[in-house]
């Protein structure tokens, strides 16, 4: 029998590139790099090592072919930050209608947080949500970026969002299953 776990999110905005403001650089040898060639190993590397220990679950049922078919939509970009080399954390950005970017994905590894690369890294995959249609010319200018957070995320998520200027417009209460996954694709699971 599986049980759940209630969650609240919440969802916030920005309006203007104005409203985004910088975070102080990290300490040390850290760059943010952007995953030019799509691929679902990597993007679901990142997504287990980031989320992992806060139970992000929801795309844990994708299969390759899913997560395939999401990485490589037009439109959609992943920004990771390494330090000294190796991954520390990624943004994933993902164009909608309209000139609307959302956050999709936002965090780091857990052995480097704490380090001030989370601040820098937001305001970096922010700023490149605001110039998304410089990369993607059939993509409309960007005129809103939006993100959710949610109680399963680590402690500092709320804050950080809302130093970079977001601004919340909506907080919801959910009950969600409580899921874990064995083996890299859902299908090694049968």
């Amino acid at each position: 029998m599986s049980s759940s776990i209630t969650v609240t999110t919440w969802s916030l905005e920005q309006t203007s590139p104005a409203d985004l403001r910088p975070a102080k650089e990290p300490a040390g040898d850290v760059r943010i790099v952007r995953a030019e060639i799509p691929s679902p190993e990597f993007s679901r590397f990142l997504y287990t090592a980031v989320g992992g220990d806060i139970r992000w679950t929801d795309r844990l049922a994708l299969t390759y072919a899913q997560w395939r078919e999401t990485v490589e939509q037009p439109g959609t970009e992943t920004w990771v930050a390494y330090e000294k080399g190796t991954p520390a954390g990624y943004v994933e950005l993902v164009a909608q209608d309209e000139g609307v970017v959302e956050v999709m994905y936002f965090g780091l590894i857990p052995a480097f947080r704490g380090r001030r690369i989370g601040g820098h890294l937001l305001a970096y995959g922010v700023a490149r949500a605001w110039d998304l249609a410089e990369r993607w010319p059939d993509r409309p200018e960007t005129k809103r970026v939006w993100v959710h957070t949610c109680s399963k995320d680590g402690p500092h998520a709320m804050d950080n969002y809302q130093s970079r200027g977001f601004r919340l417009f909506e907080t919801k209460t959910t009950e969600e299953p409580d899921v874990t996954s064995e083996g890299l694709w859902p299908e090694e699971n049968a």
